[in-house]
């Protein structure tokens, strides 16, 4: 392995450095890529706002295909990641650097293939995800260049966490912001100065994207961080299944997103294109204030990766107690800055009376449950993170499988909007509660089974100079 002194470096300082100051330093470049790649999933919505409500929602309707394309993304990247961080923290180094190419690869290609199927069904796919017949021109026009840009934003986002479960979250800041800047440089000039409409704002997104590329796969060689060498890509089935038990719980969760904004989107639809608009802008809203808390929750996963593969499990459940903590009081402030000023929010990004009144009420429901969500995602995290494959999946079916879609399409009918409005928050309740019962659990029985079992032929204490 290149810069075996660096890791060795790494390795010490995941492993003995207090966890607290670690979780920190971690979490300050992942913060920073979540705030701003919440901030340029905003870009987008803000700036197509001043085209009108039918613009705003073409842009909220694509955003649930972009979230599916996000999905297999986080899928290889959370799968191998976690799997990486594990094996670096037992020295298993080629065992790492093996499903580091088989991952970022594995996402490339998805991300292509959903590309030219989406293409080849546009307008099929345009209206399958909600759009009204009103909706379905600038719908097209939005999706065309997010699907030409899917086999980069399906790669950035492997390259991304595979950056960040080696330590290495500095790079990927980097590669993200630097992509994020363009974009919003770009939207006003590709929408209003070439007056391409809400294209133009899909074009600014391919573009970006393809920059963040770039950027991450040149820091996968620096640093310390293991090389994207392809004579290194594996078709074993074992490695395949390590991703699947690694990332399942990711693409669950983010899949589920996707199907679960469509079946907002075709509900709310039947009130008009102001309740598609108004919920939108809410979604990315709560992303944005949601963001930083993902930030650190990421932060936290390498340092419980390296130090559960390392079978220190007492540093495990301390950096989980610290980011719990921090991160409700965190929220506790975001929830009432949410409640007290939604409508002023709400109107920055459409100033639609319509869209004002139902996206503030539907962004005070969900502020008022947002402390739940710190217990919520750094429960999911770790349960993902040391390879709990089945009480991490069930966590991340829950919010938006378990409980969301079924609460849209029972209160939807007898409530009307107010379903709409209502139904995200008392998931996240119900999802709150069931994460506590899972967490507590896992929680108790940390260490009782021992350090996690390694194949005795790949432990290696010699770094491999061929990886």
């Amino acid at each position: 392995m290149e810069n075996s002194e660096q890791f060795a470096a790494k390795l010490h300082r995941m492993t003995t450095e207090p966890v607290e100051r670690l979780v920190v330093k971690m979490a300050i470049p992942t913060i920073i890529i979540m705030m701003i790649s919440a901030f340029y999933n905003m870009a987008d919505t803000y700036f197509v706002g001043s085209l009108g409500t039918t613009a705003t929602a073409a842009v909220g309707v694509s955003f649930s295909f972009m979230a599916l394309i996000q999905a297999v993304g986080f899928f290889f990247g959370h799968g191998a990641g976690n799997f990486i961080s594990r094996q670096l923290g037992a020295r298993n180094f080629d065992n790492a650097s093996r499903m580091a190419v088989t991952g970022f690869a594995s996402a490339l290609t998805t991300g292509a293939v959903i590309a030219v199927l989406g293409l080849l069904l546009i307008r099929p796919l345009a209206i399958g995800l909600g759009s009204t017949p009103t909706i379905l021109p600038q719908a097209t026009e939005y999706l065309r260049f997010i699907l030409l840009g899917a086999p980069w934003m399906a790669g950035s986002l492997a390259l991304n966490n595979l950056l960040r479960f080696q330590g290495s979250a500095v790079y990927g800041m980097v590669g993200v912001a630097s992509g994020a800047i363009l974009n919003v440089v770009l939207d006003p000039l590709f929408i209003f100065v070439f007056g391409l409409g809400v294209a133009g704002a899909s074009l600014a997104t391919m573009i970006s994207q393809f920059v963040s590329f770039c950027l991450l796969f040149i820091g996968c060689a620096r640093g310390g961080n293991i090389a994207i060498r392809f004579r290194n890509f594996s078709l074993r089935l074992r490695d395949f299944r390590e991703i699947l038990r690694g990332g399942l719980p990711s693409l669950c969760r983010q899949g589920l997103a996707s199907i679960a904004v469509v079946t907002l989107n075709r509900l709310a639809g039947g009130y008009g294109d102001a309740a598609i608009a108004a919920m939108s802008v809410v979604m990315r809203v709560y992303w944005m204030a949601s963001s930083a808390l993902i930030g650190w929750g990421q932060g936290f996963q390498p340092v419980c990766g390296f130090n559960y593969g390392a079978g220190r499990f007492d540093r495990v459940k301390a950096a989980f107690r610290f980011c719990v903590k921090t991160s409700t009081v965190v929220l506790v402030v975001l929830a009432a800055v949410g409640i007290i000023f939604a409508p002023d929010i709400i109107v920055r990004f459409r100033d639609d009376p319509e869209v004002v009144m139902i996206g503030s009420l539907a962004l005070r429901f969900q502020c008022a449950v947002m402390p739940l969500n710190g217990w919520v995602i750094m429960n999911n995290m770790m349960l993902q993170t040391i390879g709990k494959a089945v009480p991490a999946t069930i966590l991340a079916l829950a919010r938006q499988g378990l409980f969301l879609m079924p609460l849209l399409v029972l209160l939807t009918p007898t409530l009307g909007v107010l379903g709409i409005q209502a139904a995200q928050p008392l998931a996240d309740l119900l999802t709150f509660l069931l994460s506590l019962a899972l967490g507590i659990r896992v929680l108790r029985n940390m260490g009782s089974e021992g350090v996690p079992e390694m194949p005795k032929s790949e432990l290696e204490i010699e770094v491999n100079e061929d990886i």
